[in-house]
C-alpha cells in the first residue's frame, strides 16, 4: 500500500492511506503493523549445564550430551546453534569400501578385537598402545602401553583382557573371535600360539582394510580425541596413569550412542 501510495504520489495524486485501504478493502492495522522478532536465545538454566559439560569434555557431541544430562537430543542440538557451539565435520564424500564381514557380534564373548597405536610419551619417546575390545558391549577389556611394539605388548593387553572378563588366565569356556590386522605381531609365532593356548581362534582382515576392524579403529580414535591429544604426557609412567582413568571413565561413566546412551559397562551387566 505504501508503494502505491508513493506512486500516485508522484503522479500528483494525493490519497490518504485509509481511502486506500477502503478501495482495495485492506484492514488499516495490516498496513501500519510491522512484525517484530526478537533473536533466539538460549535459556540459561538449559545452557549452563551444557556449558559446564563441554567445557570439561570438549570433544562430546550433541547426543552424548543429551544422554549424559538426561535431556532431549533436539533441544541440546538447538542450543548448540544458538551459542555456536555445533562444530561441523568435514564432508567426506563418497569412497568405495570392500564387502566384508564387520566387527560387530550379537553377544559378549562372541567377537573380540585388538589392535595398536602410538602414543607421545616425553622424555620416553613413542610409546605404543596395545587394546583389545569386546564388539558386542564396546567395552576395552584389556590394555597395556610399552617402549616397544613387539608380540609381548599384544599379548600382555590380551591377558588382562582375559583376567577382567574371565577372572583369571586359562583356557576360555567356548572358543571365539579375536579380530586383528595383518602386521607382524598379530601374525607372531609367539601371539599366535599364545591364542591358541587359551581356546580362542584368530580372524585376520583383508589387507589394507582397516575398516573391517572398524569397532577398536573407532575406539583409538576416540581415545586419541579425548585423552591422548589432550595431555603432554612426560613419561610413560605419566602417560600410563591418565589412560587408565580415562578407560576407567569410558567403560563405567562414558554414555555410547550404539548402546543406546549406555556405558559398556551397563551393555554387559544387561547381556551378561
Amino acid at each position: 500500500m505504501v508503494t502505491i501510495q508513493q506512486g500516485l504520489r508522484n503522479d500528483g495524486v494525493a490519497v490518504s492511506m485509509s481511502q486506500l485501504c477502503r478501495w482495495f478493502d485492506v484492514p488499516r492495522r495490516t498496513v501500519y503493523y510491522r512484525p517484530v522478532r526478537t533473536a533466539p536465545a538460549a535459556r540459561p538454566g538449559l545452557a549452563g549445564p551444557i556449558k559446564q559439560l563441554i567445557e570439561a569434555e570438549p570433544s562430546f557431541g550433541y547426543r552424548t550430551v543429551a544422554g549424559w544430562l538426561g535431556m532431549n537430543k533436539n533441544t541440546v542440538q538447538r542450543i548448540f546453534q544458538l551459542m555456536g557451539w555445533q562444530v561441523r565435520k568435514r564432508a567426506v564424500g563418497m569412497r568405495p569400501r570392500i564387502q566384508a564381514l564387520p566387527s560387530v557380534a550379537s553377544a559378549p564373548n562372541q567377537r573380540w578385537a585388538t589392535d595398536l597405536c602410538r602414543i607421545w610419551g616425553g622424555r620416553d619417546g613413542w610409546l605404543t598402545l596395545a587394546l583389545v575390545i569386546d564388539c558386542h558391549t564396546r567395552q576395552l577389556l584389556g590394555w597395556h602401553l610399552s617402549r616397544t611394539g613387539r608380540a609381548t605388548t599384544a599379548a600382555a593387553a590380551l591377558e588382562q583382557a582375559l583376567i577382567t572378563r574371565f577372572g583369571t588366565l586359562g583356557r576360555v569356556p567356548e572358543p571365539f573371535l579375536l579380530r586383528s590386522d595383518n602386521g607382524l605381531v598379530f601374525t607372531s609365532r609367539h601371539y599366535t600360539r599364545l591364542v591358541r593356548s587359551y581356546g580362542l581362534r584368530q580372524e585376520f582382515i583383508t589387507p589394507h582394510c582397516p575398516q573391517q576392524n572398524g569397532m577398536v579403529e573407532r575406539v583409538i580414535r576416540t581415545l586419541k580425541e579425548q585423552c591422548a591429544h589432550r595431555h603432554r604426557f612426560e613419561s610413560q609412567q605419566h602417560a600410563m596413569r591418565v589412560i587408565g582413568d580415562w578407560i576407567q571413565f569410558y567403560n563405567h561413566r562414558r554414555p555410547h550412542q550404539a548402546l543406546g546412551m549406555k556405558t559398556p559397562a551397563e551393555a554387559y551387566a544387561l547381556a551378561a
